[in-house]
């Protein structure tokens, strides 16, 4: 499970902000709260916040660095047999210092092994030349001080893989490239620790719907067994129906060895009478819906994190309540997994739904600079902490929590005619 997520100098974050998923001292809903190791963890963080406040890049910060976990072992020496180029992230452009400096990303997870609770700190900080510096950590419950396994620094010259084995240090050595992390590298070599952290990684859903309606021509983006297995597609369809009962089932139409075509069957009422209608022609939430079936199958039946932004685009409120509470009852989420999502819906901000640690805000300065906030935290004016008891949409709407946007009235100027047609 994900403790915290830190980063810095990414996009528009210029300062070191943190999402933290450990739960608070706060008494609500505590029936939620899981007890892992020495941790009181929460399964679920909502993020709100203006457009262009940085909700997005909160999201785009843990894809980057997860995906350059997963990929960085690419990266460097002779790349001439793959398609993958060093990416250096995006860093605050907004002032010199920041937009000439390094960006850092750092995660604190735990996860049982064996019969241990093991929790580990892993981070990394890059810029334009590749990696800077790069550290791994762990802890057990029965020794919460944390032990290092390696240690790198570019400007110090430094490169300590003490808690590695002699023989994986030397494959290290002779493999690692500036722009690769000794975790990518290290997984692709084999060696036992460092795979079990890539692993982590790769268990991530972070989930960018693209093209809804083309990516469903392709295999790899139906839950996997759909094209092969009707047990399977009468999975889906029981899913489905807690919203829309009108499909009954689906066919599949092999295009190629990876590309199929989906058609829904939708019964008519009143009659035994069936219709296929392709799959890509369903309305916008149902494709939505269609297309998270597979990403909370996996994290619910194995663990693991979905991160999604702007859940609630184009989902009834009622739906999407029902999506999340699929992570937030303990009965359903019994491997413990996570969602983080951002949205602009005010029917999760409620305390009827949500803890105050679960609701988190991003609000940007006049200098360009976002914040990431959680309502525990928040203190009003006086210094008075946020009481459970309030309602948190209408002082939201109201400005009481800040990570609303300024509003002027809408005007296109065109030869001196405004929006209302007057000169």
């Amino acid at each position: 499970m994900l403790i915290q997520f830190t980063f810095k100098n990414f996009r528009s974050f210029r300062d070191e902000v943190t999402l933290d998923l450990s739960a608070t001292s706060i008494k609500e809903h505590e029936d939620r709260v899981v007890k892992f190791g020495n941790e009181k963890l929460l399964t679920a963080a909502a993020i709100f916040g203006a457009n262009a406040s940085g909700k997005s890049n909160v999201q785009e910060a843990f894809k980057y660095m997860n995906d350059y976990v997963i990929n960085s072992f690419l990266y460097g020496g002779d790349i001439s047999y793959n398609d993958r180029e060093f990416n250096a992230p995006t860093p605050f452009l907004f002032d010199e210092v920041s937009r000439n400096r390094e960006s850092m990303f750092e995660v604190f997870f735990i996860q049982k092994e064996s019969n241990k609770v093991v929790t580990y700190q892993y981070g990394f900080c890059i810029d334009s030349k590749g990696i800077s510096e790069e550290w791994l950590s762990k802890s057990y419950k029965t020794s919460p001080e944390f032990k290092t396994i390696f240690y790198r620094n570019r400007e110090e010259n430094e490169l300590d893989l003490s808690g590695i084995s002699e023989k994986d240090r030397n494959n290290i050595e002779t493999a690692l490239e500036p722009e690769t992390l000794i975790v990518s590298l290290g997984a692709k070599l084999k060696v036992g620790i460092l795979k079990k952290i890539r692993n982590w990684f790769l268990e991530n859903r972070i989930i960018d719907f693209g093209n809804p309606i083309e990516n469903y021509l392709e295999s790899k983006y139906l839950p996997e067994g759909f094209a092969e297995d009707p047990n399977v597609r009468k999975d889906v369809v029981k899913y489905l129906s807690t919203f829309d009962d009108s499909i009954v089932d689906f066919e599949i139409e092999s295009i190629n060895k990876d590309a199929v075509k989906v058609f829904a069957i939708h019964e008519i009422k009143g009659s035994d009478e069936r219709v296929a209608i392709p799959l890509k022609h369903e309305s916008a939430g149902t494709l939505k819906m269609f297309n998270l079936y597979r990403h909370l199958q996996k994290v619910l039946n194995d663990g693991g994190l979905i991160f999604v932004d702007e859940l609630n685009s184009r989902l009834h409120p009622l739906l999407l309540r029902n999506f999340l509470l699929s992570f937030l009852n303990p009965e359903i989420n019994k491997k413990h997994a996570q969602i983080v999502f951002t949205s602009h819906d005010l029917w999760e901000l409620s305390n009827n739904l949500l803890r105050r640690d679960e609701i988190w805000f991003t609000e940007k300065d006049s200098n360009g600079n976002s914040t990431l906030y959680s309502l525990a935290d928040f203190k009003t004016s006086s210094g008075k902490k946020i009481r459970n008891d309030e309602n948190y949409a209408k002082n939201y709407l109201l400005g009481k929590y800040g990570a609303i946007p300024h509003l002027s009235e809408i005007s296109f100027h065109d030869e001196g005619v405004n929006l209302n047609g007057k000169e």
